[in-house]
């Protein structure tokens, strides 16, 4: 490629910025010629600054033949003029005396640009120059010349050279490159990658060379930082999270014993009023026959479930408000454990004829502890089944920005009114109590979702959308 643009761009490329050089100039000059009516020192000054910079040579002179300004030989530009405006040559006829060539480049009504070449006598030296001569718009008449350097042989030698250098650097470089690729760029891009992995807080890659030179020295330590940093920052989520857990509920802890004295009290008389309606019943036979007696019997063994799951919920909820129950903080894949919760719910899905969407990638890690999370999921999903209509879809989005990981469960049905949407985390608040009832809630499980995202220092809440109701939370990634 640089032997073909050596060979055949590069002179002609030399001609036409040398061609564009003498144009610009003219057109400059003319420019202040045509602006003032006599030349001053200023315009002098300026008209000889332009030649000294394009290495120009220049004659200016009148209609009459008188010389206005001059820049370099004069007398042998003036010859030049006299060639070339009054001989026939000069016109672009093959007439020039046999040791001078031109060849005429462009000509137009203001001027004649043309190569002009000069033989000695025995044609061992040759001169080259651009000529331009013609008519400044003011009326005078000038003649301008650079001179054009000989470069063929130049570009000759060049290329044979530069082929020489660039097949000598070609397989110096081959060979360099081929060590360098070998002894160190190949481990120095693993390096690369592990450490990118570590600062992104994955500790599973490890350099694994075998050598005993600077790299694997450099690579081993990297491995041991790399297990020492996963264990110190998991000791610092663990005990981030229990002092900011501490912090949290040192001043709730007596308000939270008596809402609990309260509404346990109020969420059990129904079941116990009922158990206790029914049971008499069956005692003094109201009904004899046998399908009442069984028909008495479910309702009794119904709320006493009902009452059951709501005390494992009561407590598991006072365990995590009251700290008993400590965060594991572990890094673990959230698309996994969202997989499992929705395989433990096939049957609801299925039973509810409801179509389940999961969007996110599949390498989505996440610092939390796994157990609560399954728990979140769980209690969102069901929740979702429970209330699902219309289209019968649900769909779990995950989205990773920065350092948060946000998981979303989003049914089609209907909208949870605008005065509960805030409500809905405290313990016992149920938005349609009768619904509610059907499939056994009690209004606990999103208040264990708050209480396990809040034990994780994160956020929790729901939104109304066009066509349902989406709940979130968002975790540390």
């Amino acid at each position: 490629m640089y032997m073909f643009a050596n060979t055949f761009l590069l002179e002609k490329y030399y001609m036409n910025t040398k061609e564009k050089s003498i144009i610009s100039t003219y057109k400059k000059i003319d420019s202040i010629l045509k602006s003032v009516d006599e030349l001053d020192d200023d315009n002098v000054e300026s008209i000889t600054e332009l030649c000294a910079n394009t290495g120009i040579t220049l004659l200016v002179t009148d209609e009459a033949g008188y010389i206005i300004y001059d820049y370099g030989n004069s007398q042998m530009m003036q010859h030049r003029l006299e060639m070339s405006v009054f001989s026939q040559y000069g016109n672009g006829t093959d007439s020039s005396p046999d040791n001078e060539k031109i060849i005429i480049l462009e000509k137009n009504s203001k001027y004649v640009l043309q190569k002009y070449s000069s033989f000695s006598e025995n044609n061992s030296n040759k001169s080259e120059y651009l000529e331009m001569w013609g008519i400044f718009n003011n009326g005078n008449i000038f003649i301008m010349r650079i001179a054009v350097e000989n470069i063929q042989e130049s570009v000759r030698i060049f290329g044979e050279f530069l082929l020489l250098i660039s097949v000598v650097i070609s397989i110096i470089s081959i060979i360099i490159g081929d060590i360098l690729a070998r002894r160190f760029l190949r481990p120095l891009i693993k390096l690369t990658k592990i450490s990118e992995k570590m600062s992104e807080l994955d500790f599973n890659v490890h350099y694994e060379g075998e050598s005993h030179d600077e790299i694997s020295i450099l690579g081993k330590s990297i491995n041991k930082l790399s297990n020492k940093l996963e264990s110190t920052i998991t000791e610092l989520k663990k005990a981030n999270n229990e002092l900011k857990n501490d912090l949290k509920h040192k001043n709730e802890i007596d308000e939270m014993r008596k809402d609990f004295i309260s509404n346990v009290s109020h969420e059990l008389k129904t079941p116990i009023a009922l158990i206790q309606g029914y049971a008499e019943g069956l005692q003094e036979n109201i009904n004899d026959d046998e399908e009442s007696r069984e028909f008495y019997c479910e309702v009794i063994i119904d709320e006493a479930s009902k009452m059951n799951q709501m005390v494992k919920k009561l407590l598991t909820l006072t365990q995590l408000e009251f700290c008993n129950n400590s965060v594991y903080m572990e890094r673990f894949n959230i698309m996994d454990v969202i997989r499992g919760v929705v395989n433990k719910c096939s049957l609801m899905i299925e039973q509810k004829d409801t179509k389940i969407e999961i969007v996110g990638n599949d390498d989505i890690d996440v610092w939390a502890d796994e157990f609560q999370i399954e728990e979140v999921i769980t209690n969102y999903v069901t929740n979702a089944l429970n209330h699902v209509s219309n289209e019968n879809i649900i769909t779990i989005t995950v989205i990773k920005k920065d350092d948060t990981v946000k998981v979303s469960v989003h049914n089609t049905g209907d909208k949870i009114p605008e005065k509960d949407i805030d409500r809905i985390w405290v313990k016992f608040y149920k938005v349609d109590k009768a619904r509610t009832r059907e499939y056994g809630g009690n209004g606990i499980g999103l208040s264990i979702v708050k209480a396990i995202i809040d034990a994780h220092n994160h956020e929790c809440g729901v939104y109304n959308t066009e066509t349902g109701v989406e709940f979130w939370f968002e975790l540390d990634a």
